[in-house]
Formats: C-alpha cells, structure tokens, sequence
C-alpha cells in the first residue's frame, strides 16, 4: 500500500513530464493502470485521500480479543487465526500494526505443503488459472520452490519443453513440419488432459497424500472418468487411467445399486454422535453386535472412513512431582497391571485441565481388573486434602478382608503423612513408580489419555465456569463407568462386566 505522499510524489512527476514510464523509470512504481486511477482522483477531487484500514464486520470487543491471543500465544499469526477462527492473517496483522505497533515481531510460518497441494500448485502454475504471485502467497514459497515441484511432477525434460523460449527450427520439408506439428498437438492434448485428470482427482477423490493414478481403486477411477467425460472421449480416458473398459461400465452399473449398508451408516453415525465423538470403529460395532446385527469389523471401519467418523486425538502429560518429602517404597506392582478380582490392584495419578475459567484437577482411583474409577475428587488445587478425600471415599467401598495395593507415582502428595497414615491404618499396601518413569503407571496414563481425547480435548471451553466443567467432567466418569462399553471386557461397561460375572458394584 502506497502512502499518501508517495502517490503525491507519482501525480506531481507524471504532470510535469507527461510520461508514465518515465514515472516508473525514476520512481520503480506505479503500473499503468494504477498511475491512471491516481491521476484521475487527483483531477477529480484536487487532492489524494490518505488510505485507511477496512475494518470489516468484526467488533471491538472481537478485535481486542484478538489481539489479546496473539500477544499471549507467541505473537503467532497462524496459530490465533486457527484458534479463533477469525480473522485472516492479513487483517490480524493491520489490527496489530494499527493497535499494538510495539508489538514484539512475530515468527515466520513455515508451511508444509501436502503432495496434494504441491499438485494443485503446478496445475495452477501450467494452466494459468491463477497469477504466480498469488499461487506463491498462498503456498508460502518462493519462485525456486514452486519451479522445483513442476520439474518432479512433470519430469525435468518436459518442464524445460514447457518453459523453453527458443524455437526450435523448422524443417524445410512441408510434409515433415506437418507431421510434427500434427506431433504436438497430441502431446498437448495428453499433457492437458493429465492435468485435468490429476486436478480433478485433487478436487473430488480428495488424495491428500498425492494422486497415484495406478493405485487408484476402479471405483475411484470410474468416478474420475464420470467426471471428465463431457470434456474427454472415454478411450482417450481409460487409456490414461489404465482401466479396462468392462471394469469402467461395471462400476457404472454399481453406482446405481442401491447402497446395502444404508441403514447401517445410520446406525453407525448416531453411535457415534451418543458417545460425543469417543467411539472408535471397534467399540461401534461392539455396539451393533449388541443390539443383535451381525457385520464384519470391517465394513464398520470402512464405512466410518466414507463417512468421516473420526475420533480426535491429542497427548499431554501432566507432571506431579514435587521432589522428596518422604523415602519412597518398592515398585511392587513392577508393571504388572493384570487382577483376578475387583479391589487387588488399585492405581492413582493427578491430572490437569487447563480451561479459559482456570485450573481443575481430577484425582481417580482406577481398578486394574476392569479399569472401573472406584472413587474421584475434582478440585482447583492439587493439594492433599484432593486425594486424600479421594482415598477416604475408595477405602470406605472396601469389605473387612480386601487389602488392595495402592500404586503411584512419586508425587508429594503420596508422600505426606496423611496419605502414608490413611494406608497404614486401612492395611493398604503402597506402591510407587521409578522417578521420571510414567510407564510405570502406564494404565492410569492411558485412562487420563482416553478421557482427555474424548471429553475435553477438540471442544471449545470458552465462557464454561470452573463449576459447569466440574460438572461435565463428574458425569463423563459417571458414563465411563455406567455406560461406556470396552473391548477387553467383551463390549460390556465396568459395571455391567462385573455384574455379569457376579461381582456386587
């Protein structure tokens, strides 16, 4: 954007000689064009209007919000815009150079682009559909990068056939120069359809991981050639696909069968909408074996990929270790998280959410002979009144003769008095991982892993109090135990497993 005092400067040299080359000769801008609007505005108000910034339809308080991000997330364009959603990274950046120009300058993204991408990139840059600057911008590469990708792509020979600027010369022959322009009209015919072929399987088929035409599926195949057919014959189509032509129509033919499993992708998606987006294709068919429909893992899986049925997933460790209060005891459960019987092995951990409201903590007790939460504390502080009320709770479901061992990590609050005297008094046995050791309580970890990925990470906390997540996080393990089914125990939750198996909860 070119200030008010550079296109003064622009106006006044073009006045006086009359010449706009001249102009960009001395001054290196602006284009033709651009020196038309400006003298233009110039004659017709007498002046030129200082530029401002458009601020959208966004609101104050959105912008402030937005700003706030950026300045406590690592001044990083992409990931506030990811985060907020809004709103592009060129307004951020005026908002920030606007309201905040001591702001700390922020980091280059890098990008990386997808074969996918690369792909489209090239068709862009081969066709002409959209300037190279543009294509540069919205790969964030430079010109060496985007030439790189059509020479792996094209083939080094026929890039430089592409880009060759020298003619070759002509053969005196009429009869030899029409034969090879005959020659490469077909050679620009087939590379023209292969670029429609490749961007039209980058838009449909979805081929994040690049676009192999030979180990496309014919189904996959047939969809392309449906698609291109009023713009190519189906040879021409079928020879570049390499697809036979009794394979094409047989798949046109189970295009118009209807959809056996339709029901069953029903079914399917409102399993996976129950559980909030929780359930993996195992424990959904779990779920429709259950209610007496017999089908194959497999078809659930597939149908679960067609229909984007995906369950999140993201890992983070929460590190309670404080250093030593008290001598550590022996690992006695040494990794070995197998009972024969409710209330032999018990584990423990902390763990943190960090929401927008602030910090709460969950302390469980897990039972490692069906992964049933025997008792829970939810607070804002992890402090020994947590996990000691966590232990009350749990030694009180106890009969006269279970003595189960009690395994965790070396967190201080496993090490303060009160804890050490509850266990002495119950007959508990303590247990405590190696430092710096979680796999030692791996199978507390992965229940932390498994609450995390299906109740709180991917979901947005913003304006939820610290009482309503408490809330939401006390009736997930309430479900957990009530209701979510596990493999290991044959698609049955905790509590019905074990009342199946005649264990009183």
């Amino acid at each position: 954007m070119y200030s008010q005092e550079d296109r003064r400067r622009a106006v006044e040299l073009y006045i006086k000689s009359g010449n706009k080359k001249a102009v960009k000769r001395t001054l290196g801008y602006p284009d033709n064009n651009t020196m038309d609007r400006w003298y233009q505005e110039y004659l017709d108000t007498g002046t030129l209007k200082e530029k401002r910034t458009k601020w959208f339809k966004f609101t104050e308080e959105q912008k402030q919000y937005a700003i706030q991000h950026f300045l406590m997330n690592g001044c990083h364009y992409s990931n506030t815009v990811k985060d907020l959603g809004y709103p592009s990274r060129a307004l951020l950046g005026t908002w920030v150079k606007e309201l905040v120009p001591l702001a700390p300058k922020p980091r280059k993204d890098r990008v990386e682009c997808s074969e996918g991408q690369k792909i489209s990139a090239v068709i862009d840059l081969c066709t002409g559909d959209m300037p190279v600057r543009d294509i540069l911008n919205e790969c964030n590469v430079d010109k060496v990068t985007l030439y790189n990708w059509k020479k792996e792509l094209l083939g080094k020979e026929c890039a430089e056939q592409m880009t060759r600027k020298k003619k070759p010369p002509l053969p005196d022959d009429r009869d030899a120069l029409l034969l090879e322009v005959e020659s490469l009209k077909k050679q620009i015919y087939r590379q023209q359809m292969e670029l429609d072929v490749l961007k039209k399987a980058a838009e449909i088929l979805k081929k994040d991981q690049g676009i192999d035409l030979k180990k496309m599926t014919n189904k996959e195949k047939a969809t392309l050639i449906d698609a291109l057919r009023t713009t190519y014959p189906l040879n021409d189509l079928l020879e570049m696909i390499e697809m036979a032509k009794s394979s094409y129509f047989y798949q046109r033919e189970a295009f118009a069968r209807p959809d056996k499993y339709a029901s069953l992708r029903i079914e399917a998606k409102d399993i996976f909408s129950e559980s909030k987006r929780r359930y993996g294709y195992r424990r959904v068919h779990a779920e429709i074996k259950n209610e007496g429909i017999i089908v194959s893992e497999k078809v659930i899986l597939r149908i679960m990929n067609e229909e984007q049925l995906v369950v999140p997933c993201k890992k983070k460790r929460y590190n309670s270790y404080k250093g030593e209060v008290s001598p550590a005891v022996e690992n006695v459960i040494a990794r070995d998280f197998h009972a024969d019987a409710p209330n032999e092995k018990w584990l423990t951990d902390l763990t943190e959410f960090h929401i927008p409201a602030g910090k709460i903590y969950l302390s469980p007790i897990i039972d490692c002979f069906d992964g049933l939460a025997v008792s829970w504390t939810i607070g804002i502080s992890p402090n020994a009144e947590l996990v000691n009320t966590m232990l009350d709770e749990a030694i009180n479901q106890l009969s006269s003769d279970e003595r189960p061992i009690v395994h965790s990590d070396r967190g201080f609050h496993y090490r303060w008095p009160g804890w050490i005297s509850r266990m002495e008094k119950a007959g508990l046995k303590r247990s405590m991982s190696k430092k710096s050791c979680p796999s030692d309580n791996s199978a507390c970890e992965g229940f932390f892993g498994r609450l995390k990925n299906e109740m709180f990470h991917y979901q947005s906390w913003q304006g939820v109090s610290i009482d309503q997540f408490i809330n939401e996080l006390d009736s997930y393990l309430r479900w957990y135990n009530e209701k979510r089914i596990k493999m290991s125990l044959g698609g049955l939750s905790p509590l019905d497993y074990r009342y199946s198996i005649g264990f009183a909860a």
